[in-house]
């Protein structure tokens, strides 16, 4: 029986090696989706949306200080305990020095975001919650990042949490996401085990063609960099919502 996403302890998310293991040095892997995201922001007017979301933040910054480069507040949407509190920590003590080579990228590809660390962490505001629980059309750009394929086992499930994720974006608003490609059932640290759903772009493009226009798919390669957790790399994504999802 696959596991599903009600069936995990996600406040038993094991920070700390997660970090260690994926952002305490920038990955050719990250740097790769910045400059594919930076492309993408920087098609839009600085400060033009009003609100955004980072859509099951995790404790990953990069995406949010990409977004502050186009939004004047930015809900950071996370639902494990863990997550949540370092979160806070980066906003109201001081972020992680491991962050600053990740906003200096970010600047550098898309010059509106803030020039520093801090002022580009000015806009965030961490909601605890359930992302599938996110009103319809209440943002202007949804942002995405290893959160669905790496929720739960079933495709399904995976899917779902798709729909969710473009429908919390008012129509014609943006979408922003990147994908482990073909994430196996995955461990972090020593001990933790976490569900995984392989999916590649005809997956994405599957689920996210009947919500999106201007939809644009494409992929980079694994990082040798990077623990081996299984997958055969990333599957990175734009999209417009489509004026009927």
């Amino acid at each position: 029986m696959p596991t599903y996403n009600d069936d995990v302890d996600w406040d038993r998310w094991p920070v700390a090696d997660y970090l260690e293991e994926n952002y305490r040095a920038l990955h050719p892997s990250d740097a790769a989706v910045i400059a594919h995201h930076s492309a993408f922001y920087r098609r839009l007017p600085p400060g033009s949306i009003e609100r955004s979301v980072e859509f099951g933040a995790g404790p990953n910054l990069y995406p949010l200080i990409l977004a502050s480069g186009v939004s004047r507040r930015v809900d950071a949407v996370e639902t494990g305990a863990g997550n949540v509190a370092y979160l806070e920590r980066q906003l109201t003590v001081r972020p992680d020095e491991s962050w600053l080579p990740f906003h200096e990228l970010c600047r550098r590809l898309n010059p509106a975001v803030p020039d520093t660390l801090a002022g580009a962490l000015a806009p965030v505001e961490v909601v605890r919650g359930d992302v599938r629980s996110l009103p319809p059309g209440t943002y202007g750009l949804a942002s995405m990042h290893f959160v669905a394929e790496g929720a739960t086992e079933d495709v399904g499930e995976f899917a779902e949490f798709c729909r969710a994720f473009a429908r919390c974006v008012v129509p014609g608003g943006f979408l922003v996401a990147a994908f482990m490609e073909n994430m196996p059932t995955y461990r972090i640290g020593s001990a933790s085990h976490w569900p995984g759903c392989p999916v590649d772009p005809r997956t994405v493009e599957e689920v996210f063609a009947p919500l999106t226009e201007e939809l644009e798919v494409t992929r980079i390669d694994s990082d040798p960099t990077l623990p081996d957790y299984g997958d055969s790399g990333m599957v990175l994504l734009t999209a417009v919502t489509a004026s009927g999802s």
